[in-house]
């Protein structure tokens, strides 16, 4: 890898920022991957430097709007020469790559395999540039954080930080692409959406019309897919990847690779400072807090986490499907002045060794979600509110796990279950799956859309049957509900669910879900169910997520559901609801119930489950409660931000 490939591109120059368009990087395998660079200029002519180098590798067009560079009140993004052009005249390079097979890079495109090898070439050809100092920073949402994670994997030369903004892949069998055995279908979505920009689609007209005229609706009601029966079959290789991905059940080597599992690689990763980012209705929570703990064990690297309240990179917001979080929840002029100047003030940190009092920022500034009145606001969506508030341990310091039980009449308290209890029991028939509504999802337009809703079924909701009646109204769904809260109480951390279940099917599944019940109202007169996290659990993985065991018959066994964490306030008066239920479709593909192999269940069976709720088989979900009292010492002071991040 040389300099021999930037000669080739044709430079645009502005006054004080040149751009060299399409440079050709070559890979250790000969792909050459395109590359657009931003050097710093004076009168159009190139400074000497070195300089100081932030790259972004995306799949999504190096040259193409992200959604993710937009400040608060803007009505569109900026575009990435405008973001460069910020960062050029601080004094830094920036570079912009396209992913493997992906706009005006060469290659095949398999999903996430190849950026860790690439990222690293592409590390070392930039360190080799006499334009570059030798330290690169590097930043990106989804997608464009998985190469960051990838690269980092295989430490590369010239690494110095990272920005990891909702991804990463902390372990993408558990968080990303699997979720506790079950395949996260926002994977066929992202599938069926890029290969319409995929070269195939862009090249030929019959492909790029054969992909527009599949209709998605109706090909999501005749799971699962195969070769060359799915909407995605218009570009082979991204069918390929899709069913790969669909059918690799088990936990093994083809996800202990850099790119997919980063806990594999922890030690491997220099020790840079990294800043890790989400929010609690993002698809990439637990990948954030397992990065955390992984990354952070050793104790050398700095680490910063931002955790806000919507969804997947949509920082400015203030609001996640029918809830809003008010004016405090935006990262801009709450965290810091904006965006933008904050992570330069990052990179001027760990690139440039500019003391600016980044090491006195908190550790993690999280959103604690609610507080808020509980009516409507003007734009129909329920004022859950919330606030930011700080602190250098996660979970928290004060927090207590609290043990709530079900009980067969459907209560969920501290007590414990009588010893005696009969077991809860409901027919889960693959054909009716409990219709997704909401929750922590990103990249499924235009099946399914994230965020906070009202627990109740309407035709804005995939497989949704009886318009306006709740969930807990279906005989597969069993809901246990606290009695209203005596006081606030503060929920902030991991949750887990352990439940004792039993099946007549050879193989099903288990789901979670934690609610904020709010109360009757003028506005919502039989309350509002809003969903906080939920997960789920594939039996055959009971024992091993390597060797997968069908049921016994109706014999019972212990399960964990993990949904992930949260941080939320509920008020006085609102009751704490768990669902449980077999099936969250379209957010995870629906088990058959047949143990047929991952992927291939044509045929279809109505599973019997069973949810035991007594003495000796004690269901649960664990709460960590942190003391309301104490969360004044939290506060993240809005006012003192914007100085200290600008």
């Amino acid at each position: 890898m040389n300099s021999q490939s930037m000669k080739a591109a044709a430079p645009e120059s502005g006054d004080d920022v040149v751009t060299l368009k399409d440079v050709r990087v070559t890979m250790r395998d000969g792909v050459r991957l395109a590359t657009d660079i931003y050097l710093p200029a004076r009168d159009g002519k190139v400074l000497p430097g070195p300089f100081p180098v932030v790259m972004e590798r995306t799949p999504y067009g190096k040259a193409e709007l992200s959604r993710s560079e937009i400040g608060r009140g803007e009505a569109k993004p900026m575009a990435r020469t405008a973001v460069a052009a910020h960062f050029v005249r601080a004094g830094y390079a920036v570079v912009y790559q396209d992913c493997r097979g992906r706009y005006g890079s060469e290659g095949e495109f398999v999903k996430y395999v190849s950026d860790a090898e690439d990222g690293y070439d592409t590390c070392a050809w930039i360190v080799a540039q006499p334009w570059c100092n030798g330290r690169i920073g590097t930043m990106g949402l989804s997608y464009a954080a998985h190469t960051q994670a990838a690269l980092a994997s295989l430490t590369p030369p010239g690494l110095a930080c990272m920005i990891l903004d909702s991804g990463g892949f902390s372990n993408a069998f558990s968080c990303g692409i699997r979720q506790g055995g079950a395949f996260e279908l926002k994977q066929a979505t992202w599938a069926y959406n890029r290969a319409q920009e995929s070269p195939d689609a862009l090249a030929d007209p019959v492909v790029a019309a054969g992909l527009a005229a599949e209709d998605l609706h109706a090909w999501f009601r005749v799971m699962p897919w195969s070769e060359g029966r799915s909407p995605v079959r218009w570009v082979p290789e991204y069918e390929t990847y899709l069913l790969d991905q669909w059918r690799a059940g088990t936990f093994g080597p083809e996800w202990k690779r850099p790119g997919l599992w980063l806990e594999g690689f922890y030690d491997a990763v220099p020790d840079i400072p990294i800043l890790l980012m989400s929010s609690w209705y993002d698809v990439y929570v637990k990948t954030t807090f397992d990065n955390f703990a992984g990354l952070g064990a050793s104790g050398r690297r700095h680490l910063n986490v931002i955790m806000g309240a919507g969804l997947h990179g949509n920082r400015q917001s203030t609001f996640a499907g029918d809830v809003s979080f008010g004016d405090a929840a935006p990262f801009d002029g709450n965290v810091g002045t904006n965006w933008l100047d904050f992570r330069k003030r990052w990179f001027d940190r760990w690139l440039r060794d500019e003391p600016n009092g980044l090491e006195a920022d908190p550790t993690l500034r999280l959103f604690l979600m609610g507080g808020g009145s509980g009516e409507k606001d003007a734009d129909g969506r329920l004022v859950q509110g919330g606030r930011w508030i700080e602190t250098s341990h996660w979970p928290l310091p004060e927090t207590e796990q609290q043990s709530w039980y079900i009980h067969g009449n459907g209560r969920l308290s501290r007590d414990a279950p009588a010893p005696d209890a009969a077991p809860l029991t409901y027919d889960f028939d693959p054909a009716d799956p409990v219709p997704t509504i909401g929750g922590a999802l990103t990249s499924g337009q235009p099946i399914f859309e994230g965020g906070g809703f009202d627990q109740r079924e309407g035709p804005r909701f995939f497989g949704s049957r009886d318009a306006g009646m709740p969930l807990i109204a279906r005989r597969d769904v069993l809901a246990f509900e606290s009695l209203p809260l005596e006081e606030d109480m503060a929920v902030i951390g991991p949750i887990t669910v352990e439940l004792w279940v039993a099946s007549d099917a050879p193989d099903t599944d288990f789901t979670a879900k934690l609610v904020d019940m709010h109360p009757p109202s003028a506005d919502y007169p039989t309350g509002f169910a809003l969903n906080l996290t939920d997960g789920i659990f594939r039996c055959r993985y009971r024992k091993s997520w390597e060797k997968p065991e069908p049921i016994e018959p109706e014999v019972p066994f212990r399960i964990t559901i993990e949904p992930f964490a949260t941080a939320t306030l509920f008020k006085a008066g609102h009751r704490i609801r768990l669902d449980i239920s077999s099936s969250n479709f379209p957010k995870f593909d629906v088990n058959p119930n047949t143990f047929a192999p991952e992927g291939h269940g044509r045929t279809r069976r109505v599973a019997r489950n069973m949810v035991f709720c007594d003495g000796a088989r004690a269901s649960q979900i664990v709460i960590p409660v942190v003391p309301v009292a104490s969360l004044s010492e939290h506060r993240l002071e809005r006012a003192r931000q914007p100085g200290r991040s600008a």
